[in-house]
């Protein structure tokens, strides 16, 4: 007897169907057993794989223990939670100040470009 039984690979999902599944659980619209049985996907870490790809929670810093947490628990996470934070706010800082310092040079070279070439290149708008 044949079977038309055809397996499935990650590369068989659209990037579409990943991102709907991934929204629909994030929203809490669907669990991840319940996406696994609605859409006929077979591998138990799938839909996992796609969460940590494409989602938007932060996996680096997920407890894997599901129990209640001591009071020494919870200030290690806050802590590890604070460090993360701390470190995105540098970036975000040092960025900031790339970009203005990257305006800065680009006016100056508008500048020399209008004194050089004679030609006003901003636009003057007054205020009405």
């Amino acid at each position: 007897m044949k079977s038309n039984y055809v397996k499935r690979t990650q590369k068989d999902y659209t990037l579409s169907f990943k991102l709907q599944i991934v929204s629909e659980i994030e929203r809490g619209e669907l669990t991840k057993s319940q996406a696994k049985s609605k859409y006929g996907i077979q591998g138990d870490s799938t839909i996992t794989n796609w969460l940590k790809k494409y989602g938007n929670f932060d996996w680096e810093n997920q407890s894997s223990i599901s129990m209640s947490k001591s009071p020494e628990q919870r200030i290690v996470e806050l802590e590890e939670k604070i460090k993360l934070l701390e470190k995105q706010k540098a970036r975000a800082e040092h960025l900031a100040e790339r970009a203005d310092k990257k305006a800065i040079l680009f006016d100056m070279m508008i500048g020399l470009a209008e004194k050089e070439f004679n030609i006003p290149i901003r636009k003057n708008s007054k205020p009405k």
